[in-house]
């Protein structure tokens, strides 16, 4: 994750495909075991030309794990690893038709062309003919950069662009639910915390509302939750 708007929105994609998946910050990456089947990195509104812009040891898994770059993602791979960032003409923001080149590569594959895509960004990757460049793959690895957000509404075909990775690339099995993580997590939580009493602070954000459901559901009146009113 490096901050874009729509990361979360990239999980729901990914679980809707029936597939676990976790949100990290690009700071704090896991140790990667045997049961991480790919990684995707996120957009951004950051600029990967800036000096303080996020930028992980993406060695850690660039060629040994299939890997997916979303817009700011997709620059950064181009950036560390030989492309050109530039900056856009005027930042694109709004729908765009993307021609599919290559039919065949895996990520496209059952692709219409043209079909409309979503862009926000301020750069742009460009080609030594100074062509700009809307997907590209790394020769010889399983790594793609797209430029724009097929996780969104707008980009028609983004969901089977995103199955083509997670089911087809990456070889997940697609049989997650969200029921089982819940029923799995409350078994968790409540062979941890036993008969103990937990204080939750409680914003009414996602994250901490979830956690205050979860807790809930597995110790019941031995949750007390203070709600924190930060506007």
């Amino acid at each position: 994750d490096f901050g874009s708007q729509y990361t979360q929105l990239i999980a729901r994609r990914v679980r809707e495909l029936n597939v676990y998946c976790e949100i990290h910050p690009f700071n704090k990456i896991p140790d990667l075991d045997s049961d991480v089947k790919g990684v995707i990195l996120s957009g951004s509104p950051s600029s990967v030309r800036d000096d303080n812009a996020p930028k992980p040891d993406l060695s850690v898994f660039k060629g040994k794990l299939p890997l997916l770059g979303v817009c700011y993602g997709a620059q950064l791979l181009a950036y560390e690893f030989g492309g050109d960032v530039e900056p856009a003409p005027s930042r694109e923001y709004g729908r765009a038709m993307l021609t599919v080149v290559d039919p065949n590569d895996p990520l496209m594959a059952a692709l219409p062309s043209p079909t409309q895509v979503w862009m926000s960004h301020g750069d742009t990757i460009t080609s030594i003919d100074n062509v700009r460049v809307a997907a590209y793959r790394i020769n010889d690895e399983e790594t793609w950069g797209i430029q724009f957000h097929p996780e969104v509404f707008h980009s028609t075909d983004g969901p089977k662009l995103l199955e083509n990775f997670v089911l087809g690339i990456c070889g997940c099995s697609g049989t997650w639910s969200p029921a089982s993580f819940i029923d799995s997590t409350v078994a968790e939580l409540r062979a941890k915390i036993g008969d103990d009493k937990v204080i939750l602070g409680l914003s009414g954000g996602v994250d901490s509302t979830v956690a205050a459901v979860l807790l809930h559901k597995a110790i019941g009146p031995n949750l007390h939750c203070i709600f924190v009113n930060n506007g």
